[in-house]
């Protein structure tokens, strides 16, 4: 009777020293995030950070998770993986500056078939370079290589992010009142939302490396377009009497992520005329031959932030607007 050949881990598809290479190799874009509050280094079985609580009178803590969608398709085609750390990140950020938090932490998910250095690396550098702008510490993450889940050459990701604000300092919208204005402020693109329509209508047409006339450059750099961070724009922005609220447009378009803030009873009425849009929204609506309605609730059409503003401190708000070179739009009001 022949001997049974043995079977390793890494004969199934997963290699735990690539893993582990994957780890030191990371480890010191990784450390650039971390500040006095990181007592941990990477590769622990949990990341350890300690907030200044100082100047918190009844400090609460504001989390959110969220992922990258099918922008990372386009990462694939491109080749190019530094960006989309990016994305999530900011896209992260957003989600709970418009609560009023300041982010503290931010811990990532990776998983892929078959484990690449160079697209590890170059993904947790991009997570690293947006934490660094964003003055978050990257703590922790995950690194799974799952060959019978994605093929050769993809992964997908997730991200979760911690910050923290005073309780009497949320922002939730209670707030606004009728006659409120909806103050926009400009998108980098498409962002992190509405890719499987961009990528059917666009990659029906051209390919990634296709330079297009209309949008001034290719058409895979366009799509790649780095989420924008509205943090700091907020963080001054909050410090005004009579900001009511704020809006992070994501997936559900204009209208979709502002009625979240609404108090009950209130609605909007927008201007749709009143901003032009980028070029990448116009051409996917004249090749796809997309409906308006598909357009508005699966686009930001070039508004990433909204800030809901008494109409008495609108002028304040564009003033600040105006010394820091940050276009803005009066889209409409709450009624």
């Amino acid at each position: 009777m022949s001997k049974k050949k043995s079977i390793t881990y890494k004969d199934s598809g997963v290699d735990i020293e690539a893993g582990e290479e994957m780890v030191n190799s990371i480890k010191g874009v990784v450390r650039e995030t971390h500040n006095a509050s990181v007592l941990t280094d990477i590769g622990g079985f949990g990341g350890f950070f300690r907030p200044d609580l100082a100047n918190f009178d009844d400090p609460v803590f504001v989390s959110s998770v969220d992922g990258v969608g099918t922008k990372l398709i386009v990462a694939f085609k491109t080749e190019r993986y530094d960006t989309v750390g990016q994305d999530l990140v900011n896209h992260c950020v957003n989600d709970i500056a418009v609560c009023g938090a300041q982010p503290l932490f931010f811990l990532d998910y990776f998983s892929t078939g078959k484990l690449k250095q160079n697209v590890g690396y170059d993904v947790v550098k991009g997570f690293s370079k947006a934490c660094k702008e964003n003055g978050v510490a990257l703590i922790g993450g995950e690194t799974a290589e799952m060959p019978d889940i994605y093929s050769e050459g993809e992964f997908d990701l997730a991200g979760t992010i911690v910050g923290i604000v005073d309780r009497d300092e949320i922002i939730n919208g209670k707030n606004i009142q009728k006659g409120d204005l909806l103050l926009g402020f400009e998108s980098s693109g498409l962002h992190t939302n509405g890719y499987s329509l961009a990528r059917k209508v666009l990659f029906s047409e051209y390919d990634v490396s296709d330079h297009v006339e209309q949008l001034g450059t290719t058409v895979g750099d366009a799509m790649l377009s780095v989420h924008r961070s509205y943090l700091s724009l907020i963080s001054e922005l909050k410090g005004i009497d009579e900001v009511n609220g704020f809006s992070h447009i994501t997936g559900g378009g204009i209208v979709g992520n502002t009625k979240r803030i609404l108090p009950e009873g209130r609605s909007l009425d927008i201007d749709w005329d009143s901003w032009d849009r980028p070029a990448i929204f116009k051409l996917i609506q004249e090749l796809g031959n997309v409906p308006e309605d598909d357009m508005r609730a699966t686009f930001n059409l070039g508004i990433g932030l909204i800030a809901v503003v008494d109409p008495e401190a609108a002028d304040e708000v564009r003033d600040w607007a105006e010394k820091n070179d940050e276009s803005i739009y009066e889209l409409g009001t709450v009624k």
